[in-house]
């Protein structure tokens, strides 16, 4: 079956650890991988900045003051947060990759497979791209 030695998942400790940029043991580079490129991990990611966000500004909510207040005070701290996780995820998610040993051009993984029939088309149509040509990272 498998090694039952090495944990299949992190700890609740190494998982914590690991959400604030602390690297897991090599044993388990394969969740590493799958939690950083596959399906989902921008969600994830994402999620790992709202959760402890809204729960420091849950405290602002018991005030003995009106819902606009308590709004104003809250949403542009809570909206930062979801648009920086956001702009900043696949930087994140690379560094957190090359941390852990892994090939950092799995965070585009998905997106070069979704979108690779675009690329193919491109070919069949104008051919290949000539060797001369300036090659983006996120070209397949």
């Amino acid at each position: 079956m498998g090694d039952k030695s090495a944990p299949r998942r992190p700890t609740a400790i190494q998982y914590l650890r690991y959400c604030y940029g602390r690297p897991l043991p090599p044993s388990l580079r394969d969740w590493v991988r799958n939690d950083l490129a596959g399906p989902g991990a921008t969600t994830r990611m994402i999620m790992r900045a709202v959760v402890p966000t809204t729960l420091i500004l849950i405290p602002f909510w018991l005030f003995p003051t009106d819902f606009m207040t308590r709004l104003s005070m809250t949403f542009p701290i809570w909206f930062m947060v979801i648009l920086f996780s956001h702009a900043l995820n696949k930087v994140w998610r690379k560094h957190m990759l090359r941390m852990h040993g892994l090939d950092p051009n799995l965070a585009d993984e998905r997106v070069r497979q979704r979108d690779a029939h675009i690329h193919r088309s491109y070919v069949e149509r104008y051919g290949p791209r000539p060797e001369s040509a300036d090659q983006r990272t996120d070209d397949i």
